[in-house]
């Protein structure tokens, strides 16, 4: 591993700055070196927004989310005074819908402190939803102050540049540190938007282009011949299988979906009723006993999905709900309307699977 001692830490910022400067993405959210140098400043609600939704997912994938919300809630007073169905209905599709939660709880209190985002670090931390690595890309890239952006793809590239020998997850605190000392305070918006540029489309998880990259001069694991092989994988640990059924209630062409408790997983959204989440298959007796209704169901497809810590199977199971029958929670809904609900993709799936 080399030291951080050795590392030619002003030369690494300004090779990194005049590759961004040339080579640094144009983002809709992203105020570029010129127009900063200009006086252009960054709108904090975009560059929040932008970055809550980008948390999980691509820049490519959130792109349209965010344009879309803009729309809707162009201001943080907009967005706290939606109704939460409607906002998380539109950020189906992005996935950790506590994030959507946190989200609306953020915008209110921002909302009812005047409508502006604090600046310093202790203030934006104490906001919903937001954590270290939020609070510094907030700092830097609205606000043009000093702060250390560390993500996913700041990660792999200073594990790559020092060669750090164990896996992410027990070095992050010493990935932090380099980060923050190679960081560039005389221009820390810039700077933290070239780090991640350079790990999103340089540095990347396969096949790096260290040709192109500007810190190849004091790249260890370039030096090393395989960069591929940095960040150290941790050992695979299996990912627990469950299982579920289903049950999807119609009546002619509308569908009963209620509502998730608030707290836990796809907490708030819409669902299809379902058996209780478990490693061990369902028999029919006991699911017939969990139930909504008693009356004859039809078996469907068998659906699966992937959760970041374990998947699942539901076998799904529909029934026309008995003349005169009204469910005590939730409602009814036009199978038309499902893309527009705030339905998770798992019970899209269950929707799909059960007619």
């Amino acid at each position: 591993m080399k030291p951080v001692r050795d590392l030619p830490i002003e030369k690494l910022r300004h090779s990194l700055l005049d590759w961004y400067d040339a080579e640094g993405r144009d983002l809709p959210w992203r105020i570029r070196p010129e127009a900063r140098a200009a006086g252009q400043i960054a709108d904090p609600y975009a560059v929040w927004l932008s970055e809550i939704m980008l948390q999980q997912t691509t820049v490519p994938h959130a792109t349209p989310y965010y344009f879309k919300f803009l729309d809707r809630w162009p201001s943080v007073h907009d967005l706290a005074a939606a109704d939460e169905d409607e906002v998380l209905a539109a950020w189906a599709g992005l996935g950790y819908y506590a994030r959507a939660r946190n989200l609306i709880a953020c915008a209110r209190a921002v909302s009812a402190a005047g409508g502006v985002f604090p600046e310093a670090e202790k203030d934006l931390l104490a906001l919903p939803g937001i954590g270290a690595y939020t609070a510094a890309a907030i700092r830097a890239a609205a606000f043009d102050l000093p702060a250390s952006v560390v993500d996913g793809n700041v990660e792999r590239v200073i594990t790559r540049l020092c060669t750090i020998p164990e896996p992410v997850k027990t070095s992050k605190p010493e990935i932090r540190q380099i980060a923050a000392e190679i960081a560039d305070p005389g221009r820390p918006g810039d700077y933290a938007q070239a780090i991640m540029d350079l790990g999103a489309t340089v540095c990347t998880p396969r096949k790096p282009d260290c040709a192109g990259c500007p810190w190849s001069f004091a790249c260890a694991a370039r030096a090393e011949g395989h960069p591929e092989a940095y960040p150290v994988k941790a050992p695979k640990v299996a990912k627990p299988h469950k299982h579920a059924v289903g049950f999807a209630v119609f009546r002619g062409e509308t569908i009963w979906l209620r509502k998730r408790p608030s707290r836990g997983l796809l907490g708030g959204m819409l669902e299809v009723p379902s058996t209780e989440w478990r490693t061990e298959k369902w028999s029919l007796t006991r699911a017939r006993a969990a139930a909504p209704l008693d009356v004859q169901w039809a078996k469907r497809a068998i659906i699966s999905h992937v959760f970041t810590h374990f998947s699942l199977e539901m076998a799904m199971w529909r029934a026309e709900a008995p003349t005169g029958w009204e469910p005590d929670e939730g409602g009814w809904h036009a199978l038309g309307d499902v893309d527009q609900l705030a339905l998770p993709s798992l019970m899209k799936k269950a929707v799909l699977g059960a007619l």
